[in-house]
């Protein structure tokens, strides 16, 4: 007779081994302390952007560079940062990833200039991809597929909440102590958030031993990811979108892109694991962060712009404006995270997720300067639902393809995807913006018979400093802005349905509860055999508990 095998609790400082409960709660409280810090600083930066354009005489153009700057750096390193965090040590790179942070937003809160305030945001954005990156492959290398679910529904709620207390603290910082107070209230967080994970995060030593870094990878993905945004932002204004100028940049793109692809090939260790996002699960998730990006990105960003110059609120009451959207999106997240971890499958949550943020965007593209705002309300909770069930789960999906050794470049390169996405998304719906409001306030500043140079800021370009202009024209520039803004959601909404497209043709194979993969289900991660694997070691647990005495005594 054949003795019945235990199932056994590795300590925690082997890798891959599994962790209890408590000491992941531990874990992540580090972990999480780390990305409130940092989500909450940009969260309360969004509120307060209207102003502090206008306060540095900046321009519409240069306040979508100021958001995309931070997008771009964050969308370029994650995929650097993951690859680290698979190389080096997870909990060094965390802390680093916070002062990058904290110089970041001392140089944005003393900046003078709209020049120095960029700067600042992209250093800030080095640390939002540090941060991005090294949360899931922290997560990705302690916890099984089956439970991450769960823990991502907590990180989910935490930036939830972080998004619903940004705004209206930016607000309140802007409308009474300034809005450099809005960089520099994130610093003792930051502080706090460094003792919290050098006390609390414990992760083994990384084995991996000598390994040459793909630095000439790392230069190719970084000039792939700029050169798109850098033809969005200047095409439609320096030269025009098909012209020969678009295509000098199109033919950079597509060379640039080709060495790339044959250097990660080749690379002994590729910055972006191209080998391991070979299966149809990874190819349809990546497709769909891209929608996800934009619609994610776009909707934070112009929600808030749409409040203060579409309807004239405060930056206090903007911030108040979009609590439905956010609250909806911390109830998504955790609910959504624990259906996950309950049925072993992310597919059911993540479809209904992108249909109704589809839905939540088509309906924003209906929005005018008379709509009124228990509409918009209906459309951002959609938005918020579907967010709120994308997010993380798009992550899990590929992470339950590859094993414990590979999740932080896994990881980090969907983050990559769904960064890019937003970034060019946000930079070309902020030039549709720009020129639809320039030929809205032309039009309507000529119903009223008014010079549309009054709202020129010398440069050709419209000011958002209309403080001291007459109350007719105030209101013509509100009107003008808040008619632009649902021609840019219904764009958001026609490349989100790619996400609902690429989500419904992906298989959603069951998630496996163990942190490592097995030379099977590496060999056919998405496949049945998968499945089987995971279904077999769900009926394993169950067989190894006491109540399953009966078996064993007629062995």
């Amino acid at each position: 007779m054949t003795a019945p095998t235990r199932a056994t609790t590795p300590s925690p400082d082997q890798p891959g081994a599994a962790y209890t409960h408590r000491e992941i709660l531990q874990v992540m409280t580090g972990l999480l302390a780390a990305l409130f810090t940092a989500m909450i600083s940009t969260t309360i930066v969004s509120t307060a952007l209207p102003t502090i354009i206008a306060e540095l005489d900046g321009t519409q153009r240069q306040y979508t560079w100021v958001i995309t700057s931070s997008l771009l750096a964050m969308t370029i390193t994650t995929p650097i940062w993951g690859k680290l965090s698979d190389l080096y040590d997870k909990k060094l790179l965390t802390q680093l990833s916070i002062v990058f942070f904290l110089v970041g937003s001392i140089a944005a809160g003393f900046a003078g200039s709209i020049g120095v305030l960029m700067i600042a945001r992209a250093l800030q954005g080095i640390a939002m991809g540090g941060l991005t990156a090294l949360v899931q492959s922290i997560m990705g290398s302690i916890i099984a597929p089956r439970e991450r679910g769960r823990y991502a529904g907590y990180m989910g709620a935490v930036m939830a909440v972080a998004t619903v207390s940004g705004p209206l603290l930016g607000g309140i910082i802007t409308d009474s102590l300034g809005w450099r107070w809005c960089f520099f209230v994130s610093l003792p967080l930051a502080v706090i958030a460094l003792i919290v994970l050098q006390l609390k995060l414990h992760l083994p030593a990384n084995t991996r031993g000598k390994t040459r870094l793909d630095y000439l990878g790392a230069v190719l993905v970084s000039i792939s990811a700029a050169l798109p945004m850098l033809w969005v932002t200047f095409a439609g204004n320096d030269y025009d979108w098909i012209s020969w100028q678009s295509g000098v940049f199109l033919a950079a793109f597509l060379i640039v892109g080709f060495f790339a692809v044959v250097v990660e090939l080749r690379a002994p260790v590729p910055m972006i694991p191209l080998r391991l996002l070979g299966n149809s699960t990874t190819i349809w998730m990546i497709v769909a962060s891209v929608g996800i990006g934009v619609g994610m990105f776009g909707s934070g960003i112009f929600l808030t712009q749409y409040f203060q110059l579409g309807t004239g609120a405060t930056p206090t009451q903007a911030g108040l404006m979009t609590i439905p959207m956010i609250i909806s999106q911390l109830l998504s997240a955790t609910i959504g995270g624990l259906i996950v971890s309950r049925i072993g499958r992310w597919k059911p949550v993540m479809m209904v997720g992108s249909i109704l943020l589809l839905a939540g965007l088509t309906g924003l593209g209906t929005v005018t300067h008379d709509t009124p705002y228990w509409t918009v309300s209906i459309y951002m909770v959609l938005m918020g639902i579907g967010i709120g069930g994308l997010v993380q789960n798009v992550v899990l999906a590929v992470q339950n393809t590859v094993d414990v050794k590979d999740v932080g470049s896994v990881s980090a390169a969907v983050a990559f995807f769904r960064s890019l996405g937003g970034a060019v998304g946000v930079t070309i719906l902020g030039a549709v913006l720009t020129n639809h409001v320039s030929s809205n306030i032309v039009d309507d500043l000529a119903e009223i018979g008014v010079d549309p140079s009054a709202l020129s800021n010398g440069s050709g370009e419209t000011s958002l400093d209309i403080t001291g202009l007459p109350e007719v024209i105030q209101t013509a520039f509100h009107h003008a802005y808040a008619d632009a803004f649902g021609s840019v959601f219904m764009i958001a909404a026609f490349v989100t349905a790619t996400s609902v497209i690429a989500i419904a043709v992906a298989r959603g194979s069951l998630l496996r509860t163990t942190i490592g993969m097995s030379p099977t289900a590496e060999a056919d991660a998405t496949g049945e055999t998968a499945d089987a694997e995971a279904e077999s070691a769900a009926e394993n647990e169950n067989d190894e508990r006491p109540s399953d005495t009966s078996a064993t005594t007629q062995d």
